[in-house]
């Protein structure tokens, strides 16, 4: 273990000075009787009083003992005689303005002499406390500067530097993005073994860009590329550059590539590189280069200018790389771009198998089943899944995680919390499992839509009163007009069904109609699957590439148009209530069925929901026969 470094402080020492004063007034004071001056004039006068020495302030000197008679009480005064072990006392009195004094000292043959007194601690303590004072509050501001300590270290980097395999992280902790993970471990190879293609010509790269949407696991990846390498491994945000004071992040800059050449072989991050590295000209800030475009401007400098021979590679993640300026993504600077897509069914399971290493699993747990009903999910969706999960049991007590806690935990995070504490009266609640009810029955009857896996009417979350969730059965990168039309049918299936059931409607479809509008909008406008508009397309693609951000650009169509687009979306969305409305008069029976099971127990499954069918399916067959 390190000697621990010892440091003087200032305080220490004021505090040392301040505790000797007041020892010395405590120990070393000669006791002295107080008395009052009139006391004082009377026994002058009695003769009374000898050696005084007269201060600005203050009067002392001795008296005889029975001077005191008469002044203090007897038990006062016989102490003061045991105390003093002799015939005289010292005393003190203040002094005040009375030019007779000395005449009358003289008259009385009274020995007295003044003190001139020394005043250099105190002129020394009105100079030097204050300027301590303000050395103190300065250097306490100085330090909130930055992790140097210090006004002169603001320009210095505030990179974490994880020394080797401190990282914690190894591409064994890295599931589902096999593609992204083997681009990065050449880059570990680089590192290892340079002269394998330093022998061919071959150069390093210089900076690997990691794109991809939250939560993919772009910062863990280049942890694990820093834990395999075993190299120094610097790691900080774009935002760390940025600063109110000019200059600085240009400095820090600066700092950062000189601290990585020193360790070289190193390994530099920038997480969120969008909030330094956005194109230059589109600040809010008119005229001039402002603090973030010369931090933009050294960066680029100096990935032009260090050399990768040292083994130096820098590593930055972004999940907007469309608003990135393009000097940094030109050849010679960021020479690679892995992006990182949402994982597949495969990748899913895998991800899981990572996070579930050290949670207890029931014997009958099948990881493939939960990969196919989390589609879309990333890898924090599922490291949160798995702790949901995980949670659950705990609160019920149970010794491994079951099938069970992780459908619970899909629910939560998909639906939300469930809200046990909302109570709906016995109409709401009919028209909600009539509602869930016309969604599944159409799901079921379409050859192109999901299965449905559960339906509820538990409320949950803020708004939701109930859920019908379809499990897809394969991944899927392409959908067809069938598929987006039966899709189409399954959003309307609430509404019509509460349209037959109660002749009356609610505000329940309102996200059911919105979706449905927003499919048909596209199918017309951007798919070009309308035989109305045509093969052109009408929308601008999506600007924020990994973000669920609309496009804010600006229509490019007349307003004939406009009308031609309003009218496509009715026409699709009436051609679909359509086909609903007659599947659902077809099965009414069914759907009454499904509804008052719903009711009965809130939460029906596939198998309920399966068992349910065959029953009504086998009851219709009989009566046709």
């Amino acid at each position: 273990m390190e000697p621990k470094q010892q440091t003087f402080s200032i305080g220490y020492f004021i505090a040392a000075l301040i505790a000797l004063f007041l020892l010395q007034s405590v120990l070393f004071a000669p006791h002295a009787e107080n008395l009052s001056y009139s006391e004082f004039k009377a026994l002058v006068k009695k003769g009374k009083v000898s050696n005084l020495v007269l201060d600005k302030q203050t009067i002392t000197g001795t008296l005889a003992a029975d001077g005191l008679e008469g002044l203090l009480a007897r038990e006062k005064l016989e102490e003061l005689k045991r105390a003093g072990g002799g015939g005289t006392h010292r005393f003190a009195t203040a002094r005040v303005d009375d030019p007779g004094l000395v005449s009358e000292l003289e008259a009385a043959n009274v020995k007295f002499a003044g003190r001139v007194e020394n005043t250099w601690l105190s002129t020394l303590l009105s100079w030097v406390l204050p300027a301590v004072v303000f050395v103190g509050v300065w250097a306490v501001l100085m330090r909130r500067f930055g992790p140097q300590q210090g006004l002169m270290a603001i320009g210095k980097s505030r990179a974490k530097v994880y020394v080797e395999r401190k990282t914690g992280v190894t591409f064994d902790d890295v599931a589902g993005i096999d593609e992204a993970r083997g681009e990065l471990m050449e880059v570990v190879d680089f590192l290892k073994n340079p002269d394998r293609y330093r022998r061919l010509g071959g150069k390093i790269p210089k900076g690997v860009l990691i794109v991809g949407a939250p939560g993919t696991g772009k910062t863990l990846l280049a942890k694990a590329v820093a834990g395999e390498a075993g190299v120094p491994f610097f790691s900080l945000s774009g935002s760390d550059f940025v600063e109110m004071f000019v200059g600085v992040g240009a400095a820090r800059v600066r700092d950062l590539f000189a601290q990585a050449q020193e360790k070289a072989p190193s390994i530099v991050f920038i997480d969120e590189l969008d909030a330094l590295g956005k194109a230059r000209g589109i600040s809010p800030i008119v005229g001039g280069h402002d603090e973030r475009e010369q931090t933009l401007n050294q960066l680029l400098a100096e990935l032009d200018g260090f050399d990768t021979q040292k083994g130096v590679i820098i590593l930055a993640a972004t999940n907007r790389p469309e608003i990135l300026d393009p000097a940094l993504l030109r050849p010679g600077r960021f020479d690679r771009q892995v992006v990182i897509d949402r994982p597949d069914l495969k990748g899913r399971e895998k991800i899981l198998r990572v996070h579930v290493r050290d949670v207890k699993l029931t014997p009958d747990f099948d990881l493939s089943v939960v990969a196919a009903r989390t589609p879309g999910f990333v890898g924090a969706d599922l490291a949160n899944l798995v702790n949901e999960a995980a949670l659950h049991a705990a609160r019920e007590g149970k010794d491994a995680v079951g099938m069970a806690d992780f459908d619970e935990a899909i629910d939560r995070v998909v639906g939300g919390l469930e809200r046990k504490s909302r109570v709906i009266n016995p109409k709401e609640k009919e028209i909600v499992a009539y509602h869930e009810a016309g969604h599944a029955l159409v799901a079921e009857s379409r050859e192109h839509a999901d299965r449905v896996a559960k339906i509820s009417v538990i409320p949950r979350g803020v708004a939701a009163l109930g859920y019908t969730q379809q499990q897809p059965t394969e991944d899927r990168y392409l959908m067809t007009r069938a598929e987006l039309l039966d899709r189409l049918d399954v959003l309307l299936g609430g509404r019509v069904a509460e349209e037959l059931i109660f002749g009356d409607i609610s505000t329940g479809a309102q996200d059911d109609l919105q979706r449905a509008t927003d499919m048909a909008r596209h199918m017309g406008a951007r798919y070009g699957m309308s035989e109305a508009l045509g093969l052109a397309t009408f929308e601008a693609p999506r600007q924020a590439l990994f973000l669920n951000v609309p496009s804010m650009a600006q229509r490019e169509y007349s307003e004939d148009t406009a009308r031609r687009i309003d009218a496509e979306i009715e026409k699709l969305l009436e051609a679909a209530h359509g086909r609903v409305r007659e599947t659902l008069t077809a099965k009414r029976d069914m759907l009454t069925a499904l509804a008052k099971m719903l009711i009965e127990k809130e939460v029906v499954s596939r198998d309920g929901l399966m068992a349910l069918l065959s029953d009504e399916r086998l009851r219709a067959r009989k009566t046709e026969a």
